[in-house]
């Protein structure tokens, strides 16, 4: 899901089949369409925000999965809701270091290309930027150097 160019651009690369640029429920019945009406297996919460979290529970099929990384921002899921929607959620801090060997061979032996999604360069005393262009869709990731 996304209406950033470059991100929808890259996601194409990699394999995505479909992108949704909709949000909310827009985005939901979008997905529930691509779907044939019964909402996706697995849903991948990456943003952390009331309504990024919603609209991933709605966007799973009754037996799908949401998984969330990172630490969610004032979200509240009604208990209720989530066990009638038969939708199971998961999250919790990524196991980096278990992870991390495998990764650093798969980029050194050039199995995979991190350097991709890094499409601003600034120096490290300009973070504030980085993260202002991340925010504004101005760049995917802003690589920063010391």
């Amino acid at each position: 899901m996304s209406r950033h160019e470059a991100r929808r651009r890259l996601a194409l690369e990699f394999g995505a089949t479909d992108i949704v640029g909709e949000r909310g429920e827009e985005g939901v019945a979008r997905v529930k369409d691509l779907t044939g009406g019964i909402g996706a297996d697995s849903v991948l919460e990456c943003v952390g925000t009331p309504e990024a979290m919603r609209q991933a529970l709605h966007s799973a099929r009754p037996g799908g999965n949401v998984g969330f990384v990172g630490v969610p921002h004032e979200v509240r899921v009604d208990g209720e809701e989530l066990f009638f929607s038969h939708v199971g959620l998961r999250g919790g801090p990524a196991p980096v270091r278990r992870y991390l060997p495998d990764l650093i061979d798969r980029v050194l032996s050039g199995r995979i290309e991190p350097g991709k999604v890094f499409d601003l360069t600034l120096p490290l005393d300009q973070v504030a930027e980085g993260y202002r262009a991340m925010d504004e869709r101005r760049a995917i990731k802003a690589l920063l150097k010391p």
